[in-house]
């Protein structure tokens, strides 16, 4: 990748093998940043059998000399975080000086994911399928301009006094008992820990950029779950399409030289909401199976679905790839044919729009296109014309779709079974 900043995004929503490609890239970037989101979501990697879950470290991080920075659109829950590096210790991953966090990144607490259940709960039948890791809370103290950040941690002096504020604000709302003084002694011992990977987001990524340093944007969650661009109410609480990139790093839009959307080779969504091309029958159970398509964050089953280009071509309207990645493909190799998502009608009308009215999307007409599959075992090809003519021609055929090349093509869970065109 000759591009100085890229930007990794999910194009369906979620769970669209994201940071696997970005493991693979880090190699080459000086970089790796995270722009959005928090402990809901989930990366997971596969290098010589090993397993590595992340869920707000960067995917970067297996490479030693990338640096990793979570920028100040993450909200980030301490305890998860110092989790995920005692894992990193016992699987001698060494990360000393490469771990970077913007002091502007804000603090998720315990109560904010207490509080997260207990909302959930309010919607009985109505549920989001929220993951309860605290994000809504945590983004909605931050808008609210009540919430602590990172850098609050180097001025202890204030910190209980903060933080009293803030969940005696929750308390009005939602009865839940909370430890206040236990807290702010468990965060005076992170403070110390944290200390020295706090810099100045901002004038870290800027400063790396004027330098010529190779920096690779990673975004979590998807644009079907953007709090703007999703299918709302039943998304995340940012921006995870490319406009979060610049305001959840500090980047300048004109920094963003390249786009790269992940795409499921077929379509999974986890919790509730409108899901049009959806399988409910045994296809969409095997496909589950196959591909194990379990949340990496809640180990909730992922529903499944054809691949719906209707979807992909509005993500592609506000994201603007430059490259697609089409993952899982394998997870398809014993089906005897494919189909594919091509339009919505509503009411014996077509659509021309992505619709952002529920009622409608709950109730499109689908039309497809089918494709004859391959049958075949793909997970050893490494070149695109290794793969069967059959399976060539889906790949060709969501590139013509969809109006962006597809470079990369995912084949296997492991770091190498990835085709590059």
């Amino acid at each position: 990748m000759n591009e100085q900043v890229c930007t990794i995004l999910g194009a369906q929503w979620g769970d669209e093998g994201k940071g696997k490609l970005v493991d693979i890239l880090a190699q080459e970037y000086d970089i790796v940043g995270r722009y959005a989101g928090g402990s809901n979501a989930g990366h997971t990697i596969v290098v010589d059998g090993n397993k590595f879950a992340f869920h707000l470290m960067p995917s970067g991080i297996l490479h030693e000399d990338t640096t990793c920075l979570i920028g100040n659109g993450v909200v980030i829950h301490l305890p998860t975080f110092f989790k995920e590096l005692d894992a990193l210790d016992e699987k001698g991953v060494n990360y000393e000086g490469r771990i970077k966090i913007s002091d502007r990144a804000h603090l998720l607490f315990d109560f904010h994911q207490t509080v997260d259940g207990m909302r959930e709960e309010e919607l009985a039948g109505e549920k989001i399928g929220t993951t309860k890791k605290g994000i809504g809370p945590c983004y909605s103290s931050k808008m609210t301009r009540i919430n602590l950040r990172v850098g609050d941690l180097k001025f202890f002096e204030h910190f209980e006094e903060n933080l009293t504020h803030l969940v005696e604000n929750f308390q009005k709302r939602f009865d839940f008992e909370y430890d206040i003084k236990a807290e702010v002694e468990k965060y005076r011992e992170y403070a110390k820990r944290l200390e020295p990977l706090i810099v100045d987001g901002v004038d870290y990524v800027n400063t790396a950029h004027a330098e010529g340093k190779k920096i690779l944007v990673e975004g979590a969650n998807a644009t079907l779950l953007d709090i703007d661009f999703g299918t709302y109410p039943f998304v995340t609480s940012s921006n995870a399409s490319i406009g979060g990139a610049c305001t959840g790093l500090g980047l300048s839009p004109d920094k963003l030289d390249c786009s790269v959307g992940i795409v499921k080779a077929y379509t999974t969504r986890v919790g509730a909401g409108p899901f049009a091309t959806e399988l409910l029958d045994e296809l969409g159970e095997n496909i589950r199976e196959k591909g194990h398509e379990y949340g990496t964050t809640t180990g909730r089953p992922r529903r499944c679905g054809w691949l719906d280009t209707f979807v992909l071509k509005y993500s592609h309207m506000i994201n603007n790839f430059t490259y697609l990645n089409v993952t899982k493909l394998d997870v398809l190799d014993e089906l005897e044919e494919l189909k594919i998502g091509t339009s919505y009608s509503y009411k014996g009308e077509k659509l021309t729009s992505f619709p952002s009215n529920l009622e409608v999307l709950a109730n499109v007409e689908v039309e497809y296109e089918t494709m004859p599959g391959w049958k075949t075992d793909i997970t050893k090809c490494r070149t695109f014309e290794d793969l069967p003519q059959e399976a060539q021609n889906y790949v060709l055929r969501i590139e013509e779709l969809v109006g962006a090349k597809v470079r990369w093509i995912g084949v296997g869970p492991q770091r190498d079974e990835m085709i590059e065109r």
